[in-house]
């Protein structure tokens, strides 16, 4: 039995009251988000809950409910950084905190609020020289490798991916199995309101561009209509379904990338099974620490950045929420503004918001004078470059208020522009 053997079966566990012990001994959990959850060491934590003190979780985005998040436990609380559908009622509730961040910050901040942390991750089975895979994940957990103890939960299921989110056996305190396929998250329905976005802004992206695409149905519809250009590359934060056939069919190739050429770089991945087979052992996709991925000058490097991602309301100013729907909190910051400041500080970059003109029942405009009352602003109005709706394409970068006014408003519902016009007067924003 050679070294690697030996320091395999010693850091085996069969349950995992090991990392249990782990958690209340350091304090704080460091845990990956989506499918880098490990399922049963959570689950571990909520069945020792009650005889927990002073343990908190961290984890920006969250796929499994647990009793933890509905503040069941004095010993062990929760602090997401993204909410998700299973987090925002949570709290809503008070069961769980929330702190804002960037997710470029994310390292630093948890290196900043977490005292000597333990990282707990689900991997893939370890290969013969020892090593296991994050998979789907590098986020900010990779930037903890040998920096704070790892306790794995191995995942038959789990892809062997490429880059920085390799651990080895020697770098872990303990790991177990538990198999159980991963979470599909199927691409978004597209409406024709999406698909007119998604041509508007397709039409401007140039062949050779690097591509952050965000999540959502319009930045899918996107990605749909890219089958004609040649050359594109891809830096994104998340890699979805949608990149898998702009690959297969020779449009994305990364020639042309100034950072990791040829290659498509991401942080996370999350879609169907077809993207996790897709990722297995594929030496062309590298997940790299989102610190690294989301730092806007890293992202400014490559020569023609192009941005696109989604929001919720738009003011005059250019301004943007994408976090708060109706008043009540729905998500986080995540990356939106790490990619909106990269893609400006790129020589031909481009960054895109696109969302529709109203909601659902055409009952409220979403460009507004004024963001609603009590509305986070997620990407600051230096920092908007192209506001898109199925209208068109409003130009913002560099643009004083009038025109920034005036274009907004042109790609507003046509039945709420005489009363944006009006309202924006008003206010001393328009005077032509």
């Amino acid at each position: 039995m050679d070294r690697t053997e030996r320091l395999l079966l010693q850091t085996r566990c069969s349950d995992a009251s090991a990392a249990v012990s782990l958690a209340q001994k350091h304090g704080d959990v460091i845990v990956p988000l989506a499918n880098g959850e490990p399922g049963s060491l959570l689950d571990a934590l909520d069945a020792a809950g009650d005889q927990l003190s002073g343990v908190r979780i961290h984890q920006m985005y969250a796929l499994g409910d647990h009793r933890y998040l509905h503040g069941d436990f004095p010993g062990l609380r929760y602090t997401s950084y993204f909410l998700s559908a299973t987090t925002r009622s949570a709290f809503a509730e008070g069961g769980i905190d929330f702190t804002p961040a960037h997710f470029s910050e994310m390292p630093h901040i948890l290196r900043y609020v977490t005292n000597e942390p333990v990282v707990f991750a689900a991997a893939s089975p370890p290969d013969r020289h020892g090593w296991f895979s994050l998979g789907t994940n590098a986020d900010y957990t990779a930037a903890f490798i040998g920096e704070a103890p790892v306790f794995l939960e191995v995942n038959r299921y789990m892809p062997r991916t490429r880059g920085e989110n390799s651990v080895h056996v020697s770098q872990i305190a303990g790991w177990i199995e538990s198999h159980q396929p991963l979470i599909e998250i199927a691409p978004p329905t597209r409406s024709a309101k999406d698909r007119a976005i998604g041509a508007l802004i397709a039409e401007r992206i140039p062949n050779g561009a690097t591509l952050q695409i965000g999540i959502g149905s319009m930045p899918a519809a996107v990605l749909e209509q890219l089958g004609g250009h040649r050359d594109l590359g891809v830096h994104t934060e998340l890699l979805s379904d949608g990149f898998i056939d702009l690959f297969e069919n020779g449009v994305v190739t990364g020639h042309r990338k100034t950072t990791r050429p040829g290659k498509m770089v991401a942080t996370l991945a999350l879609g169907t099974q077809r993207l996790y087979e897709f990722l297995d052992d594929n030496a062309v996709v590298e997940f790299l620490p989102v610190d690294w991925v989301n730092n806007p000058r890293i992202i400014g490097q490559e020569e023609c950045m192009v941005s696109v991602n989604g929001t919720c309301e738009v003011d005059i100013f250019g301004q943007a929420n994408s976090e708060m729907i109706d008043g009540a909190l729905w998500s986080g910051s995540g990356g939106q503004a790490d990619f909106a400041h990269g893609a400006m500080f790129s020589p031909h970059g481009k960054g895109f918001l696109a969302l529709h003109s109203t909601t659902t029942d055409e009952s409220i405009s979403r460009i507004k004078v004024k963001l609603a009352e009590g509305a986070l602003v997620t990407t600051l109005k230096n920092a908007v470059d192209n506001v898109v709706t199925e209208y068109g394409v409003a130009e913002l970068h560099g643009q004083p208020v009038s025109v920034r006014a005036r274009r907004l408003i042109d790609i507003a519902h046509p039945k709420f522009r005489e009363q944006l016009e009006s309202d924006a007067r008003a206010c001393g924003y328009l005077h032509d």
